[in-house]
């Protein structure tokens, strides 16, 4: 979590990537729509039908008039600056119909599940339309959740949780990437490049995401004759460079056997990188990360980190506003069940492609 600068102020008009991805989700829509008498690949049958959130099928005709809510991470997260932008882009077709979008997060991690269900009760208050949010700690936060279903919310599950969260809480779809089998496809490219002993580093234990991220890895590696644990960091932590790098550090010179790291965000991957170099272990230990920023894309091309696993978080925003925007106003929903957004893994042979996304933005 997937932390330097909000995203960007909306327009008056809809910018170039808004049109693009406008036209990207359409496509989707209708080829979802055309293989909607078979089987949607990784969940359900394709039927673009929905019983719960509330309501009917069709969803609720409002005229556009739409009120969504959009709980997200914190302000200074970048990951979530490049959800929040894709979010914003969608928002401006809300607006242009006479409705709102309303960004909500926590100022921090430390209480992570009990403040998200706080914002989802929030979001209730206002009487929104509908409620999108990621299902990061569910013994927190379903009870939340289902409050809103049950006063008729319709309620998206985005990010975190996966389809089973959706189900269930009675939430009407999951958008997002898998984060487990992310996590998996990370330890078996380690194991494949020869790695023995991964370490995964997570600031915020006891996140579902983030659990399910360092048991993919485990997965992955042991299904490759690797192995695999996890160094569970106080979430205070989380932002915190030097506390990170240092614990990371210690990690590693206790134990010599760790040949490869992976973190569970960027600002954590710039941490362990540090770590390495302090450790001066840089000639054997791997480095990858969740997610992707310029410092990660930057070690990709130059050969000092092997990978990085994006989950495309300007799509998440963009495609739960609109899914939810379009559900409300016309009864429109892609009938796959989760709609995926990743995982796709960033290596030296895919890196300049990501490079160019993220300078326009989008990844």
């Amino acid at each position: 979590m997937e932390r330097k600068q909000p995203g960007r102020p909306l327009g008056r008009r809809l910018s170039r990537r808004a049109l693009t991805a406008v036209s990207l989700l359409a496509l989707t829509a209708a080829a979802l729509t055309g293989c909607a008498s078979g089987k949607a690949k990784g969940g359900d049958t394709g039927q673009a039908t929905a019983s719960a959130g509330g309501g009917s099928a069709s969803g609720t005709k409002s005229n556009g008039k739409n009120s969504i809510y959009v709980i997200g991470g914190k302000p200074d997260d970048p990951f979530w600056s490049a959800i929040k932008r894709g979010g914003e882009d969608a928002a401006k077709l809300v607006s242009a119909g006479g409705g709102k979008v309303t960004f909500l997060g926590p100022q921090n991690y430390d209480n992570l599940g009990p403040d998200a269900a706080k914002l989802t009760l929030t979001a209730l208050s206002q009487n929104p339309s509908a409620i999108l949010v990621p299902d990061w700690v569910p013994e927190n936060q379903d009870s939340a959740i289902k409050q809103a279903i049950a006063k008729g919310v319709k309620v998206f599950i985005y990010n975190s949780g996966g389809v089973d969260a959706a189900k269930k809480t009675g939430a009407i779809k999951y958008i997002g990437s898998d984060d487990y089998e992310a996590g998996k496809a990370g330890g078996a490219k380690f194991a494949d490049e020869g790695a023995k002993n991964i370490l995964c580093v997570n600031t915020v234990p006891g996140s579902a995401n983030q659990e399910a991220r360092c048991k993919g890895i485990k997965d992955g590696a042991e299904s490759k004759g690797a192995k695999s644990k996890q160094l569970p960091l106080p979430s205070s932590n989380f932002g915190n460079p030097s506390a990170v790098t240092q614990a990371i550090k210690g990690a590693l010179l206790n134990d010599s056997s760790i040949d490869a790291l992976v973190t569970i965000g960027v600002q954590d991957a710039d941490s362990a990188a540090a770590a390495i170099e302090q450790a001066k272990v840089g000639d054997k230990v791997k480095l990858g990360t969740f997610d992707l920023s310029q410092s990660q894309l930057d070690r990709i091309k130059n050969g000092k980190q092997l990978f990085a696993i994006d989950q495309q978080p300007y799509l998440q925003g963009f495609y739960a506003v609109s899914i939810a925007n379009q559900y409300l106003s016309y009864g429109v929903l892609p009938p796959q069940n989760p709609l995926l957004t990743g995982p796709l893994l960033v290596t030296q042979d895919n890196v300049a492609a990501a490079i160019s996304g993220t300078k326009a933005g989008v990844r």
